[in-house]
């Protein structure tokens, strides 16, 4: 797949051939295609971190490759990474501030009017209904510098602390599963331990489609056994030595009958347990009743598959726990976290390369937000209820602690009810686009509909989100400002700005310093401020002696393949792994061994719908569409949704290979879909991409959310299948 999106886009013609035109399907290669100049950068798209060079041509990247240099890719990149100069100069780009007018069109304005609106208006709301009567929603994809400058922004200089991203939407569950466990958030192992685990057991990850360049390091593993649990045969379980068909949901009792089998054979690392962790006592007599035959029952699992995992776990010297979406996207998605958690820790399974539990995070920096974005935390990993902790930033930030939040305000979810009940007036939306990605669209749209005014700051107009805004503030993207990304495995590197933005956009960061100087707070917010790299700085103080230390990060260590938190005069280059010495971020200093129970899903199925949705992504499309249905290359590898059923299901149905579908669920209904019949889903289940805005699955998806982590459950709603006529 790769080498063939190279060959097509001409990255396997060497530059000599250029001039005189050898392209397979065009018959040339023009020139302008030559590049000037190549500049260092990270890719923009998924949490691997890939490092990149572009290839500038005047005031355009002509063309992307690999860096070979680059520790986590080799030279290596998915079809999105190799396309993903394209949408920079797509059609759609946002390239003016742009006011809704009365009849609904789009007026272009300059900025200083835009900013005179956006404040103006923002004011006007909050001194009417109070503070917290304006509502922010971010996203993963902003460079940390960025993160830090709006968290800032909306906390002091808005003074509003509702305020989150949409990281919440995929990684909260992992952030407060690693805050029970361990104390704080901060993934605990690395990509290398793929490359030496002599286990890998991935719960609830598709790599193979959503992280492809992952599968680059387990690749170079001399000896690994690959044990894949997953509803869905996916291309990963496909790779796997052993995979494990579970029922949905029921991940946490096979969680539970593996820590059985290991307590009661005896395969614990006591000395670990004894000395690092506390809970051991109440963790066994939860344990007890999850025998063999009952997990068994309750997963859908053969016991034999069960007991061969149970050996690979228990007799592995280094076992790597991986997982994804699979495992956040859910009502129970936090405890899960915190129950591999547990598995890990009574095993030994921390603290050493190739020993760990790791969740495989989203978005490329989504790392990057739960670090410096100031909105489930505030920066460096502090707590908005610990004293001390409010007192150092405000010393640190030289300003009164009495204007320092106490405590968190509304989750992504929660902002949204706000909305709908009329407590949230404002609302500002920042590089994402809800009107897609949100469960439930329906009642989305009815909160919406009540606002007095939504800005939406985006690189691309119009979106489905854009197109419901009052003001949009056209945004740079990747490519066209400086930066830098954290990504799964704590690694800190170079995104560069290679050309400008278009037309009259502006980076978020630049976005921010001229909203804080129309709140006549730009000083006070950012002294002395005049570029990313002032930022950058500050986080670098903010961050010292804390579990994400930046403190020995330079802009130079970062452009040579990047490096990995903490880093500072213990760990010069970097570390590999977390709690190596078994010290954790608790108040004494042990981790805790957690444990759940599994529950219902959060919808039943019946006889009017009795299959279950299952959702994911695909490797040639990215989010909700925005930058990748703009690639023509990434749009003829996957041109539109479809829906994945088994054969049993489609003949129950009187579905046909190439007929079209429809799924409906008790919120709404798609129409018009592929369906792909194949032997890889459940018969009770059918599985369908979410990249597709004009065939939304979100319209059927359930506003079921996890009570601690706020993140929605997108894996299992209730649907049923009809043909569809044209």
């Amino acid at each position: 797949m790769i080498q063939k999106i190279k060959h097509l886009i001409g990255l396997d013609i060497k530059e000599e051939e250029y001039a005189y035109g050898n392209d397979p399907e065009h018959g040339y290669v023009s020139a302008q295609k030559i590049p000037d100049r190549w500049v260092k950068s990270t890719c923009g798209y998924c949490s691997v971190g890939c490092g990149m060079l572009l290839g500038v041509k005047g005031d355009r990247i002509v063309a992307v490759r690999g860096d070979e240099d680059h520790p986590v890719n080799e030279g290596d990149l998915c079809p999105k990474g190799l396309s993903e100069h394209h949408p920079l100069t797509s059609p759609d780009r946002a390239v003016s501030p742009l006011m809704k007018q009365p009849d609904g069109s789009f007026k272009a304005v300059d900025w200083d009017t835009a900013y005179g609106h956006m404040v103006d208006t923002i004011q006007s709301v909050q001194a009417k209904h109070g503070p917290q009567s304006f509502g922010v929603l971010s996203t993963g994809q902003l460079l940390t510098e960025e993160f830090y400058a709006l968290g800032k922004l909306v906390q002091l200089g808005f003074g509003t602390t509702n305020y989150d991203g949409n990281t919440t939407l995929c990684m909260s569950s992992a952030v407060v599963g690693y805050k029970q466990s361990f104390g704080s958030d901060g993934p605990p192992g690395s990509y290398k331990g793929l490359a030496t685990a002599d286990v890998i057991f991935l719960i609830g990850a598709n790599i193979a489609d959503n992280h492809p360049i992952l599968w680059h390091h387990i690749r170079k593993n001399p000896e690994y056994k690959l044990i894949v649990c997953d509803p869905r045969k996916t291309k990963t379980a496909m790779l796997a030595d052993l995979f494990l068909p579970l029922k949905p949901r029921r991940d946490i009792d096979l969680l539970n009958g593996l820590i059985h089998l290991i307590i009661k054979n005896r395969k614990v690392d006591q000395n670990y347990i004894d000395n690092h962790t506390t809970g051991y006592e109440e963790l066994c007599q939860h344990a007890a009743p999850f025998g063999l035959e009952v997990t068994a029952l309750r997963t859908g699992l053969p016991e034999e598959k069960i007991l061969e995992t149970y050996e690979a776990i228990a007799n592995g010297k280094k076992v790597f726990f991986g997982w994804t979406m699979g495992i956040n996207h859910s009502t129970q998605g936090s405890d899960t976290v915190s129950l591999i958690n547990t598995l890990a820790l009574i095993t030994g399974n921390i603290g050493r390369t190739g020993a760990a539990p790791m969740s495989i995070t989203g978005q490329c920096n989504a790392m990057g937000s739960r670090e410096f974005s100031f909105s489930s935390s505030p920066p460096g990993y502090r707590k908005f209820e610990n004293e001390t902790d409010r007192k150092e930033l405000a010393e640190l930030w030289n300003i009164d602690e009495g204007l320092m939040p106490t405590a968190r305000g509304a989750n992504y979810p929660e902002i949204i009810d706000g909305v709908l009940e009329g407590k949230i007036k404002a609302l500002w939306v920042v590089a994402t686009n809800p009107l897609v990605s949100f469960p439930d669209q329906a009642r989305l749209k009815k909160a919406l509909a009540k606002l007095e005014i939504l800005i939406v700051q985006d690189g691309f107009h119009p979106t489905p989100t854009t197109q419901l805004a009052d003001l949009v503030l056209p945004a740079a993207i990747w490519g066209e400002k400086d930066g830098c990304y954290t990504n799964s495995e704590r690694r800190v590197s170079r995104a560069n700005a290679a050309v400008p933005p278009p037309g009259l956009a502006r980076s978020d960061f630049q976005i921010c310093m001229d909203l804080a100087e129309r709140l006549g707070k730009r000083e006070w917010l950012f002294p002395g401020w005049t570029c990313s790299e002032d930022a950058f700085e500050e986080i670098r103080q903010v961050s010292k002696g804390r579990l994400c230390d930046y403190s020995g990060i330079t802009i130079e260590k970062m452009g040579q393949g990047g490096i990995q938190w903490p880093c500072n005069a213990a760990n010069p280059e970097g570390a590999d792994s977390l709690y190596t010495d078994g010290v954790f971020k608790t108040d004494d200093g042990k981790a805790r061994l957690l444990f759940t129970v599994s529950e219902e899903l959060p919808e039943d199925v019946d006889n009017s719908y009795r299959l279950i949705l299952n959702t994911g992504r695909t490797v040639e499309h990215w989010h909700t569409g925005t930058k990748t249905r703009n690639v023509a290359l990434l749009n003829k590898l996957a041109p539109e949704a479809w829906v994945e059923v088994n054969p049993a299901t489609a003949t129950y149905f009187g579905i046909t290979p190439h007929d079209r579908v429809s799924l409906v669920s008790r919120r709404g209904r798609v129409d018009d879909l592929l369906v792909r019949i194949a032997e890889t889903i459940h018969p009770d289940h059918v599985f369908m991409p979410f990249h597709f805005a004009e065939k939304c699955i979100n319209e059927l998806t359930v506003a079921a959310f996890d009570p601690k982590s706020g993140e929605p459950n997108y894996k299992q709603c209730a649907v049923r299948l009809e043909r569809f006529d044209r």
